[in-house]
């Protein structure tokens, strides 16, 4: 099972569900970065169960630990060890299911494949894993931070309800002004009740992230396999519940001419050079140009729903299973830390392989 992440800059993420904790091993930080305990819960805060009541009532206090890597509030160039410790876990919340294969879940393949699965919570497979990939975001946003680089996701769509203009017309400082995480006001109070109404219902709702990079240095990415583009997007199908992920124009590109969709160089009044429009979302040949990259990242509806449904269990009988325990109605507000930081991993990472590039 691969559970690391990155070339230069290295993750390695352990733990399960309702095990002891879940944790990260990051490898590759350069010395000297300053960070401390208390950003990396920040992000945490942002990411925890139990924060609202759009989200699961699970609680974690998701308190991070810092074992290794950081001394006086610096990385000290060494393998960065954080711990999250589990606190609040009911197992017994999935005791119906130790022997049953619930729908779209990885329940039926992790058995398959291992022979074996831990069906507290989904063991591994369980988005809890992704607080680890959190704390190591911040690690690797405050490397970009040191060249300028900021990278910002908010909730652009819940199920039919979509922000109506594009990033460039919203104001992102206010992402974290409501519990929904978008930065349309108005879009976010109707997409709050559809989320409360999918809940009353004990059914789930999905829709879209919107990721969104600035202050990107042209000359990130690989030009062949490594395309900037494609490590973003095997960033975030690696998220728990993600269906897609387009950038720049998209699929919506398709639908234009090559006249209409190229983008056309112009050299601004500080002699940079620019781009009129940007289609290509901040990349072209798979490096970034210099422009801010955005992207979109579609989440399905959560699997867990509190409706019986019709499944079999392991012997291939066929049984109905209604959902237990603590879930969430509509995964979008939390996720958008996540996308945060896999949006940062990626681009710390690409960042020190261009400076491994030339003299």
């Amino acid at each position: 099972m691969s559970s690391s992440f990155g070339t230069l800059l290295r993750i390695t993420t352990f733990g399960e569900s309702h095990g002891v904790g879940i944790g990260v091993i990051i490898d590759g930080c350069p010395a000297g970065l300053p960070i401390t305990t208390e950003e990396i819960q920040v992000a945490l805060d942002r990411r925890r169960p139990g924060q609202s009541d759009l989200t699961t009532p699970r609680k974690e206090a998701d308190q991070v630990e810092v074992l290794s890597g950081v001394f006086r509030d610096e990385t000290t160039g060494t393998p960065i060890s954080l711990l999250i410790r589990n606190k609040d876990q009911a197992s017994h919340d999935y005791s119906h299911i130790e022997h049953a294969y619930r729908p779209s879940h990885a329940d039926y393949t992790y058995d398959v494949k291992y022979g074996r699965r831990d069906y507290r919570g989904g063991g591994r497979s369980s988005a809890r894993e992704t607080a680890a990939r959190v704390a190591a975001g911040v690690v690797a946003g405050k490397l970009l931070a040191q060249y300028g680089v900021r990278a910002q996701s908010y909730v652009s769509q819940v199920g039919a309800i979509a922000v109506p203009v594009g990033y460039e017309q919203l104001d992102l400082g206010l992402i974290d002004s409501n519990l929904v995480r978008c930065p349309h006001p108005e879009t976010a109070e109707r997409m709050a009740e559809l989320i409360r109404q999918t809940r009353d219902r004990h059914d789930t709702v999905g829709g879209l992230v919107t990721g969104v990079v600035q202050g990107v240095p042209v000359g990130l990415g690989e030009p062949v396999f490594d395309k900037l583009h494609a490590e973003l997007g095997k960033a975030m199908l690696s998220i728990n519940a993600v269906k897609g992920f387009e950038y720049g124009s998209g699929f919506a590109g398709t639908l234009l001419f090559g006249s209409e969709h190229n983008d056309a160089f112009y050299t601004d009044e500080n002699g940079a050079v620019r781009t009129r429009t940007n289609h290509s979302g901040g990349i072209q040949g798979g490096i970034s140009n210099g422009q801010d990259i955005y992207f979109r990242v579609a989440f399905k509806p959560v699997a867990t729903i509190l409706q019986a449904q019709a499944t079999i269990n392991d012997q291939g009988e066929e049984i109905s299973l209604a959902g237990r325990g603590r879930h969430d109605p509509c995964v979008l507000p939390r996720a958008v830390p996540i996308v945060d930081a896999m949006t940062n991993l990626v681009l710390a990472d690409m960042l020190l392989r261009a400076r491994a590039n030339k003299v």
